[in-house]
Parts: C-alpha cells; structure tokens; sequence
C-alpha cells in the first residue's frame, strides 16, 4: 500500500476513534437527554450510528487535514549539498515609508 494511502487511513482512523469517544461522552454524560432520547426509540440505535458516522467523518476530514498542514519538506532533496540564495521580496512597509 502507498505511504500517502497508509498515512490517510491512519489519520482517518485516529479521527474516528476521537468521534466515537465523543459520542460514548455524550451518552456518558447525557447531553441534551441524548441517552434517554436514543434508549426511548425502536431508531435509537440507527440515530446513534448515524451520530457516530458524521461525526467520524468530519473529526477524520479535520485529522486529515491537520495532519497534511503539519507534514514538513525536511525530506526533500537539497541539490548536493549546496545553497541557494532567496531573491529577497520587496517589503510592502518599506514602499509605504517612504512616501511623502
């Protein structure tokens, strides 16, 4: 399996993990009579699994994401060994200070 693959799933699945521990919270501690709701219908379950789902996939998308906006490029190649000069921006502050 390809390492961009594997890293998706993993992220994926640490963002599920983190949905259900919400959802068992929130059974836990009965927010918004959740528990009573879910127990007191033949659809409880079928509600709860959807609760379970959405909230994984979206707790997985922002995992994902977070994860790709923390990987670093201190892997890539550096052109053997030697440096490469920035071109320097022109700063935006300097062109506004000197105005008369």
């Amino acid at each position: 399996m390809p390492a961009h693959v594997r890293f998706m799933l993993r992220h994926a699945g640490i963002g599920l993990t983190l949905a259900a521990v919400t959802v068992a919270g929130m059974l836990w501690l009965d927010v918004a009579h959740l528990r009573a709701l879910t127990l007191g219908t033949a659809h409880g379950p079928l509600g709860l699994a959807l609760l379970t789902f959405f909230m994984g996939l979206t707790f997985g998308s922002v995992q994902i994401g977070a994860a790709v906006m923390l990987t670093s490029d201190d892997d890539r190649p550096r052109g053997h060994g030697r440096r490469v000069a920035a071109i320097p921006a022109p700063s935006m502050l300097g062109a506004l200070g000197r105005r008369r």
